[in-house]
């Protein structure tokens, strides 16, 4: 690993929703995330761990991924990652001071990965809330990954190796990357799906029981959610996972178990067969709609 920072953790997502109202509740009451904060008729907070936020909502007319949030492992690490970013020749912007109450983060910064146009943010410090993340319908873990449809798979792995310091786990050669934030141990916190456009793939999250994906997938049907991919089991990472669309097409996925791998002596990335075996080990195939919803809205300032 070529930069001069590490890793703690992938900390939040952020996405655009059509209607705040309705996809708050849907996070909340069918997937079990915790409302910890919120803007009315603008930003929504929920949260599946310690932290204030595992999953920002915005309001906004067009539904898509707004940014991603890693926490690095220490404020000096925070201040190498700046410092190695501007020594790249990428633009660097505070994250302003109005929106650090409703993160509850101590400050950081933001940029955009040049192939995508999606905007990283970095911080150091995150509030661990006094209360306990209570789970009601899905005993979550954490958020597990966000997933990005690419263009220029080659391009946009190439930066996010050498610039981005994440690490590959395995790859299908022109076809997809699973990369993880070292040291941080799970197989993936990010990934790459080569596509006809640039967009969000999905987000996951990880839940501690495998009887939490038979659960989810009855309730979710029950309540007319559309089931895209699963249940089934990744030859990446080993994870059961169940696919399904949020109120604004995007998908979401709920996963149980994953590879973790050791900060020393970690073993090669793998390179995987590209067929469908590889992405369902128990030979399930996606519907049309899978992975097929959410814009990257751009620079996000």
């Amino acid at each position: 690993m070529d930069v001069p920072f590490l890793y703690r953790q992938l900390s939040y997502v952020a996405l655009n929703v059509s209607d705040l109202s309705r996809s708050t509740s849907f996070y909340s009451d069918l997937l079990g995330l915790e409302l910890s904060a919120e803007q009315a008729g603008e930003s929504s907070a929920l949260r599946c761990d310690t932290h204030a936020a595992s999953l920002l909502l915005y309001q906004a007319d067009e539904p898509g991924l707004r940014r991603v949030a890693f926490q690095l492992a220490s404020s000096a690490d925070l201040a190498a990652a700046a410092t190695h970013f501007e020594a790249r020749g990428y633009e660097i912007w505070p994250i302003p001071s109005e929106e650090l109450p409703f993160l509850r983060v101590a400050g950081g910064f933001r940029l955009y990965e040049p192939t995508t146009r999606v905007t990283f943010e970095y911080f150091a410090s995150v509030m661990d809330l006094g209360k306990a993340y209570q789970p009601t319908v899905a005993n979550i873990q954490r958020l597990g990954h966000v997933v990005l449809r690419v263009v220029d798979l080659d391009g946009c792995w190439e930066v996010l190796e050498r610039d981005f310091g994440l690490l590959s786990s395995d790859f299908v050669e022109d076809k997809a990357v699973w990369a993880r934030c070292y040291p941080n141990p799970f197989h993936h916190s990010l990934a790459l799906v080569k596509s006809p456009e640039n967009g969000l793939h999905h987000v996951n999250f990880m839940v501690s029981e495998i009887d939490d994906i038979g659960r989810a997938r009855n309730r979710l049907m029950d309540a007319g959610v559309d089931i895209v991919f699963g249940p089934g089991r990744h030859k990446p990472s080993g994870s059961v996972f169940l696919y399904f669309l949020d109120p604004d097409g995007m998908t979401a996925e709920f996963s149980f178990g994953m590879e973790e791998f050791p900060a020393e002596n970690a073993r090669e990335p793998r390179m995987l067969e590209n067929s469908s075996t590889t992405m369902d080990l128990w030979g399930g195939k996606p519907k049309p709609t899978f992975s097929s919803a959410g814009v990257i809205a751009g620079k996000d300032r």
